[in-house]
């Protein structure tokens, strides 16, 4: 104590710990998904890791200790069944992080609907059934529900005009889903990536692609899997026990630049 101040100090190394408590990972089997899936079972989270590929969710479920899952993360049917499942497994269910979200470029004007309503399945349809069943199954004791979003959905990205207004909608989902749910203790977060250097991303953007993100952000380099896993493991634990309805953006500072080329000035 000092002589202003007797509040009692926290372990605020322990907040970070999960330990026994009980998480699902929608979206496990690579790229941020597996570091997810590594960050929270390392501080003790006890995991069923789900990939709409049986071999990933298993992979991934050998490299953590975990219980594999398999199923379509957009059908009700599947997401109902994945909840029961990973509550019968682990006694109960604490939280989940859902990292499930994946583009195709395509020109504004060239949309088809089958086009358009794939992105909003794929970035935003699976979050609204996971937020329902993990909000029916956390009810009674509270929890936490950690997305991923995307840069995308904050500003204009070209090519990109289906994706980004999914996830737009999906951290409209999160401000939401904590005022509804903040009364039951369940707390809703999401991350917003910039550009992450997964194996998808990697192999579409090639190496040069890289340089060029990496000369565009601040601190000089693309981001990997593990610094949005590391943010997702903030959310997910007690250091983040009075967090609720945020998207924090982790993309190197490329969001916080003045936007037009400095060459000259």
């Amino acid at each position: 104590m000092t002589r202003l101040d007797d509040t009692p100090v926290p372990d605020y190394a322990n907040r970070l710990r999960l330990d026994g408590r009980r998480f699902i990972v929608i979206g496990a089997g690579q790229g941020i998904g597996r570091q997810a899936s590594h960050a929270l079972a390392a501080n003790g989270a006890r995991l069923v890791t789900v990939d709409v590929d049986p071999d990933l969710a298993t992979d991934i479920a050998a490299e953590v200790g975990a219980v594999p899952w398999s199923g379509d993360a957009t059908n009700r049917d599947d997401v109902e069944r994945l909840f029961a499942d990973a509550a019968r497994e682990l006694g109960g269910i604490d939280g989940f992080v859902d990292i499930v979200g994946i583009s195709r470029f395509v020109d504004l004007v060239d949309y088809t609907d089958e086009e358009w309503d794939w992105h909003f399945d794929m970035s935003l349809r699976h979050a609204f059934l996971a937020m329902q069943y993990g909000a029916k199954a956390m009810a009674e004791h509270g929890g936490v529900m950690v997305f991923v979003a995307s840069v995308s959905g904050m500003t204009g990205a070209p090519r990109h005009a289906a994706y980004g207004a999914a996830k737009a909608g999906l951290m409209s989902l999160v401000r939401s889903g904590a005022v509804e749910l903040g009364p039951l203790g369940i707390r809703v977060n999401a991350v917003a990536p910039g550009v992450v250097w997964t194996p998808r991303v990697s192999g579409y953007l090639g190496e040069a692609g890289e340089k060029r993100n990496s000369d565009n952000a601040p601190l000089g380099r693309v981001a990997l899997p593990a610094d949005i896993a590391s943010a997702l493991l903030f959310f997910a634990s007690d250091l983040a026990g009075y967090v609720s309805g945020q998207v924090l953006s982790v993309d190197g500072g490329v969001g916080a630049k003045f936007p037009y080329p400095m060459d000259g000035l």
